[in-house]
């Protein structure tokens, strides 16, 4: 009986494809993780000094809350 072996990932054996795949879900990821940065700053940014204060926040946390 033959056993069949799908472990591996579409293009993970490595050449130019692969290399093409994975630049573009990098460079994709990237792209997603800063719109979600930049769209937490702004929505944090909105929010009042006692609205930041009431979910434990100050002003001077919207970037590190953003680098998380």
């Amino acid at each position: 009986m033959a056993v069949y072996d799908n472990t591996h990932a579409p293009y993970q054996a490595g050449g130019v494809a692969g290399r093409v795949v994975t630049a573009f879900t990098v460079a994709i990821n990237s792209l997603m993780r800063w719109q979600d940065a930049r769209a937490t700053r702004m929505a944090l940014s909105r929010l009042t000094d006692r609205e930041l204060d009431d979910i434990g926040l100050s002003r001077g946390d919207i970037e590190w809350v953003v680098r998380r």
